[in-house]
Order: structure tokens, then C-alpha cells, then sequence
């Protein structure tokens, strides 16, 4: 029977090569729109996600702030200061504390030989390195032994070696910054980020060798990660410091707390978000495609109406005409369907990639937006492809189906 309906179903589209083949147009144009859709919003989302890879994982990152609650005797406007003693009562007070470590910043000369430049020095614990994900492409980040030894050591970002040295081995070499002079023991892989916490344009030296350059005692910001609940460990910050520091742990602008978690959840989310709108966007325009089809199959239905009411006077069911007709719709779907997938996938490799963050940032081609058709935009463009398939062939389906068989024969 299934092969019977399927010989019906080709010799029906083999007799209308014409009609057939420009709704299969149709269908290919969309799917092939649907597919494209999809793996923009796939590209747009890994972009963003590479970009901010250096706050994954469960970072928590604090910034001084100015009190707008007033708490107690202290009036709303007071500026609050971290210092290294915050360190030691966040370590003692907040349980699921992993890894915690200061930064303190100073913007500063650098040279080496005849060339110099102004960078950011950013002095932390050797703890850092795991907290934001800091990725060391050459020699190696500093350990716990540099954090109270006084040790002159750097380590450079991607640009800083590249502006500094250029194409010549940056390790075990003498950097000066301020005149002091620092060995360089790391040099930092390229990453994506950009602002004031690009890390390409910064060098690290432990956090007891910073106090050559700066006042250590008041510290630009805290990072750290921990274990467990992201929400229960960012009260458990905010309820420490307002204790220590005496402003009300409800005023969210004493001190600023970036949750790496919630942040990334949040981005997720307006991510799916534009994911969906832009499937939507490629079901409406395959949707014009299923028009097309359900309008041809309709046509079909009413010249070949004879033809339904001699098959139901020789003893065709009511199913079996449905079936034909929509079986003729689906072969027209899933052949349009697959040359739109085909198209989709020529236009991928073609394009490649569209700009994003090379747009703004150097050697950041990684971070652009890459047409990658993946299994999960197949399955999801297939299911949409079904879905306008059936309901495009159904109604017309249904009307052949539904035809008197008298009625039909006396049709002229």
C-alpha cells in the first residue's frame, strides 16, 4: 500500500515537472532561510560566550562603592574603601570560599631596550590565574611562593609582548616598569576581551611586589570563586563587608558585586531569546513556501477530481485518498527541504564568518560571528520543515478526501 501511494505520489509530481519543481523552490528558499537564521543566532551566541570566557565559572568580583542607605549612625554619600583586611575577614566569614585574591592597578611606563608604553600593572595573588581563567600561552604564571616574597617577576599580555618585543623571545627577559626593573616568566595567550579589563593590553606582577608602584592598603577590587549557591555566597560577601565597613547590607550601590553566574544566566537567556525570534522569523518565511504548496496541492485536488471519485468508485477508502494527496505534499517538502539545506550549507561555507568583535578589537576573528550548521539547527530546522509540510498538505488532503464519489465522477 505505502508503495503504491508513493508510485501515485511520483508519477502525479513526474506529470507536473514544472509546478513541482517551483514549489520546491519555494520550500528550499525556505528552509534554507530557516537553517541560515538558526545558525546566526548559534554563531552570535558562541561569539559572545568566547568574549566573556574570562568571567566563567563561579566568579564573584567586588568593586568599592558610595553608600546611597543610610545605616546607623553613618549618613547615605559615604565612599567605601576596600582593603586587605577584606580579604581576611571575606576568607574566615564567607564558608564556600574557594580562592580569593586582590587587584590593584596602576597605569605605568613599560620598556624595554628603545621601546616603551604606557599599560595597565595589575598586582594579584597567584590564585588569580584560576579565578578569572587567565590562559598563559608561554612560560607560566606566577605561583603561591611570589604572592609575600617581594618577587620582581611579570607576566605579559598578548599585546604588551607583541608591542614590546615583536617577533623576539619575551621570556627570561628584563622588563622596566617605572624604572624598576621585572623578569617576564609568562607571556598571556590572545584573548577576547575589551574596556577597561583588557587583559591583552595589561602585566601582572604579584601583589607584595606592587607596593614598589602604589599604596597597597586600599585595593581596587576582590575576585573570587567558591562552591555551592551563587546567591547564599553573594549575601554572605555583601552581609561581611557592610558589617566591617558599617553600611546596611541591603544598599546594593555601597559595593558593587559582579556574579559571573547569574550575569552569563542572564545572557543566556536574552541569547535563546534572539535564537527563537530568529527561528520564528524563518518559519514565517517558510511559512510563504507552504502557502505556495498548499495552493498547487489544491489545484492539483480539483483538476484531478475525476480521477479521486474512480478510485473511490473502485473502492479506495476515505484514508487512502488523504494519504495519497498528502504524500505528494510531503515528497515535494522533504525534496525542497534537503536542496535547501544543501543551499544553506553552500552559503555557510561561502560567507564563513560575519564581524564582530574583529570589528573592534585585533586578532579577534575567534570572537566573530561563524555560520556553523550544527546537529541541534538540523533537528530544529527539520522540525519546522515537518511541521509547515503537514499542515501545508493536510487541508488539501483532506478536501480530496472528503469528495463525493458521484459527485466527482460528474465533474467535468
Amino acid at each position: 500500500m505505502i508503495r503504491e501511494l508513493a508510485r501515485q505520489a511520483y508519477n502525479a509530481l513526474r506529470h507536473n515537472r514544472r509546478r513541482s519543481f517551483l514549489t520546491m523552490l519555494g520550500m528550499a528558499w525556505g528552509i534554507a532561510t530557516v537553517v541560515l537564521l538558526l545558525a546566526y543566532g548559534a554563531g552570535f551566541q558562541n561569539a559572545l560566550m568566547i568574549a566573556f570566557r574570562t568571567f566563567g565559572g563561579n566568579l564573584i568580583a567586588v568593586f568599592p562603592g558610595r553608600t546611597s542607605l543610610q545605616a546607623g549612625g553613618s549618613k547615605a554619600g559615604v565612599q567605601v574603601k576596600l582593603t586587605t583586611n577584606d580579604l581576611e575577614y571575606l576568607g574566615a566569614e564567607v564558608p564556600t570560599l574557594k580562592r580569593i585574591s586582590p587587584e590593584a592597578n596602576k597605569n605605568s611606563l613599560v620598556s624595554y631596550g628603545t621601546r616603551s608604553a604606557n599599560y595597565n600593572i595589575r598586582g594579584t595573588y597567584s590564585s588569580y590565574q584560576h579565578i578569572r581563567s587567565v590562559d598563559v600561552g608561554e612560560g607560566s604564571f606566577f605561583g603561591d611562593q611570589e604572592d609575600f616574597a617581594h618577587s620582581r617577576v611579570a607576566v605579559l599580555g598578548y599585546d604588551v609582548k607583541k608591542k614590546l618585543f615583536s617577533g623576539q623571545n619575551a621570556l627570561g627577559e628584563t622588563v622596566r616598569i617605572e624604572g624598576i626593573s621585572y623578569q617576564v616568566i609568562g607571556i598571556l595567550k590572545h584573548m577576547i576581551s575589551n574596556g577597561d579589563d583588557n587583559m591583552n593590553a595589561m602585566v601582572y606582577i604579584p601583589f607584595s611586589t606592587m607596593s614598589d608602584l602604589r599604596n597597597t592598603y586600599n585595593i581596587d577590587t576582590i575576585v573570587l570563586d567558591y562552591e555551592g549557591d551563587h546567591s547564599k555566597v553573594v549575601r554572605a560577601v555583601r552581609s561581611s563587608l557592610a558589617y566591617h565597613h558599617g553600611f546596611d547590607p541591603k544598599d546594593e550601590r555601597a559595593v558593587f558585586v559582579f556574579d559571573a553566574v547569574k550575569d552569563l544566566a542572564d545572557l543566556n537567556v536574552i541569547t535563546v531569546g534572539i535564537k527563537v525570534l530568529l527561528g520564528f522569523i524563518g518559519m514565517l518565511t517558510l511559512g510563504i513556501g507552504g502557502v505556495g504548496l498548499m495552493n498547487i496541492m489544491l489545484v492539483s485536488v480539483t483538476q484531478r477530481t475525476r480521477e479521486i471519485g474512480v478510485e473511490k468508485a473502485l473502492g479506495a477508502r476515505r484514508w487512502q485518498i488523504l494519504f495519497q494527496f498528502l504524500a505528494e505534499a510531503l515528497v515535494i517538502t522533504f525534496i525542497g527541504g534537503l536542496a535547501g539545506v544543501v543551499l544553506a550549507y553552500v552559503v555557510s561555507w561561502t560567507v564563513g564568518s560575519l564581524t564582530l568583535w574583529s570589528a573592534f578589537i585585533d586578532d579577534a576573528s575567534e570572537g566573530d560571528i561563524h555560520l556553523v550548521i550544527d546537529s541541534g539547527t538540523l533537528i530544529a530546522s527539520t522540525m519546522i520543515l515537518s511541521f509547515v509540510g503537514i499542515v501545508s498538505g493536510m487541508l488539501p488532503a483532506i478536501k480530496a478526501a472528503r469528495l463525493d464519489p458521484i459527485e466527482a465522477l460528474r465533474y467535468e
